[in-house]
């Protein structure tokens, strides 16, 4: 049988990896027992993707309006808002 080495994304750990269910859409969810993180390797949901907050920031700084942003990066007009209003609170 193959094995396959996964890396928690967080703490960097191979050794402490193990599988923790499935998602909704059927994706294998992993655990890291050092960090207690969970992840999974195929995102389905476009918002919660890594560069998404500062792609959406960028567009709003260059004069790109939030409905065209959210056509544009095909997330609702909600989650443009939300990391919008959630900007500011994370200086």
């Amino acid at each position: 049988m193959a094995s396959v080495s996964i890396s928690c994304p967080s703490c960097s750990a191979t050794d402490g990896v193990v599988r923790n269910g499935k998602s909704i859409a059927g994706h294998q969810r992993y655990l890291c027992s050092h960090c207690r993180k969970t992840w999974q390797l195929q995102f389905t949901y476009t918002a919660s993707q890594p560069g998404t907050h500062q792609k959406i920031i960028d567009m709003a700084m260059n004069g790109v309006g939030c409905r065209a942003t959210a056509r544009i990066m095909g997330v609702g007009l909600n989650t443009i808002l939300r990391h919008l209003k959630n900007s500011g609170r994370s200086r």
